[in-house]
């Protein structure tokens, strides 16, 4: 299935609706879809470089939209709606702990969301359990998820088809050193203080 879910986006990618596309797909990944933006966002940037800069705020805006209607599901529609997504992806440990996170650190959360390989819509939607501030949700979706797809643009533009394997072959991995990173530097602060 998620083989088949790559190769319509992979298509719809080259195709003349590909923008609309690759807004579609960036909002349902923020709450419900299983494939991330990337997979159209990068062809399309490899593809046409001058377009890196819009593709990615497509992406960004859409994803925070749809990180809007995740956070949506988890605030009015968990038990008939997120908790069977949750479940699906048997992302259920992952959320469990995700509400621990969100009582010690907020705000980071949010921020971290958008780099880490634990997928965005496991976020938006223990955000909207957890009732955090919405413009607070808001502000740390915008810089998260724009810093990410912006990254990404930017590589691609600046390095094209071989920086494209690079981080199709390695995405996960850098995602996650980067915010462990993260992570530590804000775990380094609050200790130091």
């Amino acid at each position: 299935m998620l083989r088949r879910l790559y190769d319509w986006a992979m298509n719809i990618a080259r195709g003349r609706h590909a923008r609309w596309g690759l807004a579609g797909v960036s909002f349902a990944e923020s709450s419900f879809f299983p494939i991330p933006p990337d997979v159209m966002l990068i062809p399309m940037v490899v593809a046409d470089r001058r377009s890196a800069w819009v593709n990615a705020l497509i992406c960004t805006i859409a994803s925070v939209l749809g990180g809007l209607f995740g956070y949506l599901i988890g605030a009015a529609l968990f038990e008939p709606l997120a908790r069977p997504i949750l479940e699906f992806y048997h992302y259920g440990d992952a959320f469990d702990q995700l509400q621990v996170w969100f009582d010690e650190y907020g705000l980071l959360i949010v921020f971290v969301a958008g780099f880490t390989p634990v997928p965005y819509k496991v976020f938006t939607i223990a955000s909207g359990v957890a009732g955090m501030f919405l413009p607070v949700f808001i502000i740390g979706s915008i810089i998260s998820r724009g810093a990410r797809f912006f990254i990404v643009a930017g590589l691609l533009y600046l390095y094209g088809e071989p920086i494209r394997v690079f981080i199709e072959k390695r995405l996960g991995l850098m995602t996650a050193l980067f915010t462990v990173l993260l992570i530590g530097g804000f775990v380094a602060i609050r200790y130091i203080r």
